[in-house]
């Protein structure tokens, strides 16, 4: 039994050979549960043209193998001693070759790239450079993302909060085929491999069966919400709480029920696409909303890139190059604590929906931004705790400030997304031409939207006071007029107002204190060079 073999060309044929019993595990051996070796084996003798013995069986069960070597050896006229041998051999190799297709098929996190010089300088100076953000949306844009300015650059920056303590959320809505599923994509193409994870659908109970710390500061993508229905309530778990727990009964080898404790720690950023705003309230209103551009130049932005890349005009290696720099940008960034000294004179629209939530949102954006710009901002030291931090500069405020502005007009308005953008495309309608009264059947064949759901954005409209009935006829249906054109250019003037204030006198106060701060003591050397007599003042 010296030259024994162990063969595994064929994961689905596994052999071991040796000089007297070649031993085939038929269908290969499952990698899940360590606690057992359910094998289906073909056992026979080496060179003997006696039928071969086929049995199932788990090679951890001591009863089944004993029973195993007793018929094997009746059948093959063989010693129990050498059959038992050979069997504990193939064993043996076989939790090996297991353990090593495990370690194969894990996941790289955990295990980040290592920059060399070039790319580490690379990075920095791109970090370092002014107009930071500005810089970041142009690259975005040339890794091949089409247009949505304002919300990619926005997207990139909440997959940035991943590193912090408390991670922001996003979800992505907008009408089928409008490229929601695209902009998530192409943004997080930006963030490292091992710092992602990328989920088209999830069972009830998927997130419970992650390692204690393979989610920690992870972005999890989720390419349809629609496709994750059953796994929300552990998902918002993980958002608001940053842990998960959940208590299981488990059979262990001997056969014996207990219990379980399964914790899955955060925290975590997470991002999904849906076009169902409503049902996913609860999930929602813990992230930021978007909506994807549906404009006709847009459309028209795509296609072109669509038509560029067909004919083969489009530099796909300068879009790589430009997603490794960004991705080596995000290796680079390192968690550190960020402290707002404006945060208590800060303001949000008293328009806004659930403000407590919304607020704390708009200050930890504020939070990512200067996060982001960290190796533009001086590291400070906490006298009595020694802790490392950097502030937040006026800046960063308006940075945000000018990137959340639609966020929070669409969290102050009564309309959902998809009811607002229909009601504006409308408004145009109507005072293109020159009408003053509409009905659905009009509209439908007009603007090219089934009359189902014109009527049910009609009843949202009506409910919430935007539309008027002016006149009802049971043969040509109601007919409806517009009660304000208005209401939501005045609704984000108020917004923008209220922003622009607050900045404002931010900047006002921090002039006055800059006016009447005493300016610092220079070194006594410093004194002296200044000194006109140097010898007369030492007298």
């Amino acid at each position: 039994m010296t030259s024994k073999k162990f063969n595994t060309t064929n994961p689905e044929s596994l052999i071991y050979q040796n000089e007297i019993l070649k031993l085939t595990v038929l269908g290969g051996i499952k990698l899940e549960g360590l606690d057992r070796m359910r094998a289906t084996l073909k056992i026979e003798l080496t060179g003997s043209p006696r039928p071969p013995v086929r049995h199932n069986l788990d090679l951890y069960n001591d009863n089944q193998l004993e029973k195993l070597i007793r018929k094997t050896a009746e059948k093959l006229e063989a010693g129990t001693s050498i059959i038992a041998a050979s069997l504990s051999e193939l064993t043996e190799e076989l939790e090996k070759y297991r353990l090593q297709q495990i370690k194969q098929k894990m996941p790289e996190g955990g295990k980040p790239k290592v920059l060399s010089a070039a790319e580490r300088k690379e990075a920095i100076d791109f970090l370092t450079a002014p107009n930071l953000l500005e810089r970041t949306n142009e690259l975005i844009g040339k890794t091949g993302m089409i247009g949505e300015q304002n919300n990619r650059l926005l997207m990139y920056l909440i997959f940035t909060s991943r590193k912090q303590n408390q991670p922001l959320h996003i979800v992505s809505l907008g009408s089928s085929g409008t490229g929601k599923t695209y902009l998530q994509e192409k943004v997080g193409e930006l963030i490292p491999e091992e710092d992602k994870i990328e989920i088209t659908t999830l069972s009830e109970n998927a997130f419970y069966y992650f390692g204690q710390r393979e989610l920690k500061n992870k972005l999890i993508i989720i390419e349809d919400l629609d496709g994750a229905e059953n796994s929300l309530y552990p998902l918002r778990e993980l958002q608001s709480k940053k842990r998960i727990s959940k208590t299981v009964a488990h059979k262990n080898a001997k056969g014996e029920t207990r219990t379980m404790h399964l914790v899955v720690e955060g925290p975590v950023s997470v991002a999904g696409c849906t076009t169902k705003e409503q049902i996913y309230e609860d999930n929602a209103n813990r992230s930021f909303l978007i909506y994807i551009d549906e404009s006709e130049k847009q459309d028209s932005r795509v296609m072109e890139y669509q038509r560029r890349a067909s004919a083969g005009k489009i530099d796909t290696t300068e879009e790589q190059i430009a997603a490794h720099l960004l991705r080596n940008c995000q290796r680079l960034l390192e968690p550190v604590k960020v402290v707002n000294p404006f945060a208590e004179l800060l303001q949000i629209p008293k328009e806004v929906f659930k403000p407590r939530r919304t607020n704390n949102h708009y200050l930890q954006f504020i939070e990512v931004v200067t996060f982001y710009h960290q190796f533009q901002r001086e590291q400070k030291a906490d006298k009595e705790t020694g802790e490392i931090f950097i502030e937040t500069t006026l800046e960063d405020v308006a940075q945000a400030n000018k990137l959340l502005k639609q966020i929070l007009l669409r969290k102050s308005d009564d309309l959902s997304g998809a009811c607002r953008n229909y009601f504006e495309k409308l408004k145009l309608y109507i005072l293109d031409q020159e009408k003053r009264t509409f009905t659905n059947r009009e509209l439908s064949k007009k603007l090219r939207i089934p009359i189902t759901t014109i009527k049910r954005y009609h009843l949202d409209l009506l409910t919430n006071g935007y539309l008027r009935v002016t006149k009802k006829d049971k043969l040509k249906g109601y007919e409806y007029e517009v009660i304000s054109y208005e209401e939501y250019k005045q609704l984000q003037e108020g917004i923008n107002q209220v922003l622009e204030n607050s900045l404002k006198n931010l900047s006002a106060q921090q002039a006055g204190l800059t006016k009447t701060r005493k300016p610092p003591r220079p070194p006594l050397a410093q004194l002296e060079k200044w000194l006109p007599n140097k010898k007369k003042t030492s007298k």
